[in-house]
């Protein structure tokens, strides 16, 4: 089954959050790239039926979403950046209260609430109250619960903020698992969470989708070259000043920088493979000598 966005638009009075957006999906892991304010929220509250268009469509299997109503709903599973719960209840009272809002039979939700807390690693904070988890826990079972209905479409915003790097891993691990049989969309400002999962990245900026296409795509989208060099701290302003650097490494007296420029930018440097941490940087990045930044 497809879900397909035509020309899809929101704008907010006179401010057009997104703008004229054309995307294709089957199963598999979108990750959805772009610094905040770039539209990335509020193309997910469409697609989750929260917010409803300005103009364009989006259909599922060739039928209007808004007009599938809750069956579509049945298929989603969403974890907003913020979510409600209630902080006296546990984790295990919380999903399985989830649950009943959804639908699911209470003998069903208790296998499958059982499940994917021990998925998402939090097993041993089943009986726990969610006032007194941290933010990374709390996080995790947010995920559980956009996993309760067992959903062909799950929609994931931001989902690993206060996560810690192993807690990244586990997630990373999870939604490639989950996406052999479903679609995962992901949206982020963070590029770990997607380099190595993401079949398909697309990048937004100011409502737009200005480029998309697997990672070696993304790469090879790069118009300058990623260059590795060595120069005297001294030096470092002046290269600020003329060229993006997506990394500064001090090692004694002198400076790695790692420079996008379509030349090479300084004697000896070294032509290296783009990241997509290099990308995100050249479509996203502040202009040379923008801000100020000290070694």
């Amino acid at each position: 089954m497809e879900l397909k966005l035509n020309n899809l638009t929101k704008k907010f009075g006179d401010f057009t959050a997104v703008d004229h957006v054309n995307l294709t999906m089957t199963n598999g892991v979108y990750g959805l790239l772009g610094v905040n304010g770039a539209g990335k929220t509020t193309l997910m509250r469409m697609l989750c039926t929260l917010v409803k268009p300005t103009g364009g469509t989006i259909t599922y299997g060739g039928k209007n979403i808004l007009q599938l109503d809750g069956g579509y709903r049945k298929l989603l599973g969403y974890l907003p950046q913020e979510f409600g719960f209630y902080p006296e209840f546990t984790v295990q009272d919380y999903l399985l209260y989830i649950a009943s809002i959804k639908g699911i039979r209470p003998a069903v939700a208790k296998k499958r609430a059982k499940e994917l807390i021990g998925k998402v690693g939090l097993a041993k904070a089943a009986n726990k109250k969610m006032r007194t988890l941290s933010g990374g826990m709390k996080r995790r079972a947010g995920i559980a619960q956009a996993m309760l209905n067992d959903p062909r479409i799950l929609i994931l915003d931001e989902p690993t903020a206060g996560l810690d790097p192993n807690e990244r891993i586990r997630f990373r691990n999870l939604i490639s698992e989950l996406s052999e049989e479903r679609l995962v969309l992901l949206s982020t400002h963070i590029v770990s969470d997607i380099e190595y999962i993401a079949n398909e990245i697309w990048l937004m900026k100011d409502g737009r989708i200005i480029q998309q296409g697997t990672l070696d795509q993304m790469l090879s989208s790069m118009p300058e070259q990623v260059w590795v060099g060595h120069v005297e701290k001294q030096r470092v302003s002046g290269l600020i000043s003329q060229y993006k650097i997506s990394n500064m490494k001090a090692e004694g007296n002198a400076v790695e920088l790692r420079i996008i420029s379509r030349e090479q930018p300084l004697p000896g440097a070294v032509c290296v493979q783009p990241t997509l941490e290099d990308v995100f940087l050249h479509y996203f990045g502040e202009k040379a000598g923008d801000g100020d930044v000290k070694i």
